[in-house]
């Protein structure tokens, strides 16, 4: 791998990945790969799941696009799951984490289901994303940062870009 360091950002949906990875990505002068948006311009999936209201993506076409670029150095992943990823791509792995009311908020504000609420917020509570990280990655690389607000996303910005900076 190349001198400068991979990170993915993990976590629920509307835990902050998206303007965590945003901030440090403009503050570092690292790329920002939104896996979500990645899949819809690239194609790479298989279809759209109609229960989970959701693409189904292809692990393998996504690692596939993604190869070189990794191999690089200088990116920042942002994506709810994690588990397929090849372990080597990444120094550090960051699981946002957010209090249950305050998801459930978030995720009414995104007009999401009822049922993709209650998906989300089971998912947080029984910790599966942290779960999944420490099962698939390096302990010493995993970290687990709170993201319910403004403040917190500002505390957690900070902290991984002093982290860089000691790379």
């Amino acid at each position: 791998m190349a001198n400068r360091p991979n990170i993915l950002v993990t976590g629920t949906p509307g835990t902050g990945k998206t303007s965590t990875c945003e901030l440090i990505a403009k503050a570092a002068e690292m790329t920002h790969v939104n896996i979500g948006d990645l899949v819809k311009e690239k194609g790479l999936h298989d279809g759209w799941d109609e229960d989970l209201d959701c693409y189904v993506i292809d692990e393998d076409l996504v690692v596939d696009e993604l190869e070189d670029i990794m191999q690089q150095g200088g990116n920042i992943v942002d994506y709810h799951g994690c588990s397929f990823f090849p372990e080597r791509w990444f120094n550090r792995v960051v699981v946002l984490q957010t209090e249950n009311s305050i998801l459930f908020d978030r995720l009414v504000a995104r007009g999401y289901s009822e049922k993709k609420r209650k998906n989300n917020i089971e998912c947080e509570i029984f910790q599966v994303i942290l779960e999944e990280a420490r099962s698939s990655y390096r302990e010493d690389i995993v970290v687990a940062m709170q993201s319910d607000s403004i403040e917190d996303i500002t505390k957690n910005v900070s902290e991984i870009s002093e982290w860089l900076r000691n790379f």
